[in-house]
């Protein structure tokens, strides 16, 4: 089965006190540490555990600039077999359609039987996987908790939903998925998987290569323009409830009446 997982840099909120900046435009990126968004990291990894089960290859891929390529390398480390980078300054500022118009222009170039993406990355937008999958016109699932194969031309998933539940879904290959973190352990990557990829050569493909119009993406492409970025304001505080659990929920039902949540 050959699988391409879509992966993104992103600001690793772990290691980084996040910031907006003095203008309001984005988010103080001066000496940010950075990594791989932490869903496509259980993409990457249900995508591994998959090809070992069933055969194949797991390609990553990323849109960014030339210092994207450290997440598809920690992503080949982690035991993807190729990796492929989309770079070019006219991709830069794409809103969620163009970056998913950008890799379906590889995708084509390629013949995938599954393409993975994390359920949401930084922007917690969550849009690329399932555009990719409309432009593809390839059946689409989101939230995705459990993958199993059930041979080359279907898949069956499980995907959460409102009040904990799951969706048995049974899907027709070739398919686009979002995967949900929870669906594995994500595997450690150690420094001898990250010194062997080091010298792997990541292509490199632009708009030309991927015979994409520079109109069509970036600032020029916009169908979704981000106007402001701010703090917002901190309430007054919680209110706390005291005393046993019979006079906690008394209180809180009086507070719910007088405050019109039930009558």
């Amino acid at each position: 089965m050959e699988i391409l997982v879509c992966i993104k840099r992103v600001p690793d909120t772990s290691e980084n006190e996040i910031n907006v900046n003095r203008d309001g435009t984005d988010i103080e990126r001066d000496d940010l540490v950075y990594s791989v968004n932490e869903w496509d990291n259980y993409a990457v990894e249900e995508a591994i555990q998959i090809r070992d089960r069933v055969g194949g290859s797991v390609t990553v891929v990323t849109v960014g600039d030339e210092e994207a390529e450290e997440v598809v390398r920690r992503e080949m480390a982690m035991g993807a077999d190729k990796g492929i980078l989309l770079s070019d300054e006219v991709f830069n500022s794409s809103d969620g359609r163009g970056i998913a118009s950008i890799i379906k222009a590889e995708v084509e170039k390629g013949k995938y039987d599954l393409i993975l993406t994390g359920a949401q990355a930084d922007d917690g937008a969550g849009q690329v996987g399932g555009m990719l999958a409309a432009m593809l016109d390839r059946p689409y699932a989101s939230l995705v908790t459990s993958l199993e194969v059930i041979d080359d031309k279907k898949i069956k998933v499980g995907r959460e939903i409102e009040g904990g539940n799951l969706e048995m879904l049974e899907i027709d290959l070739p398919c686009v998925l979002s995967i949900q973190t929870g669906i594995n352990e994500p595997r450690y990557v150690g420094i001898r998987g990250i010194r062997k990829t080091a010298s792997a050569e990541i292509p490199v493909y632009g708009a030309e290569d991927l015979g994409l119009s520079p109109e069509s993406v970036g600032e020029s492409g916009l169908k979704v323009k981000r106007l402001d970025y701010f703090v917002p304001d901190s309430g007054e505080g919680a209110e706390i409830l005291e005393g046993s659990t019979d006079e906690i929920v008394e209180k809180l039902v009086e507070l719910l009446k007088a405050r019109g949540g039930i009558k």
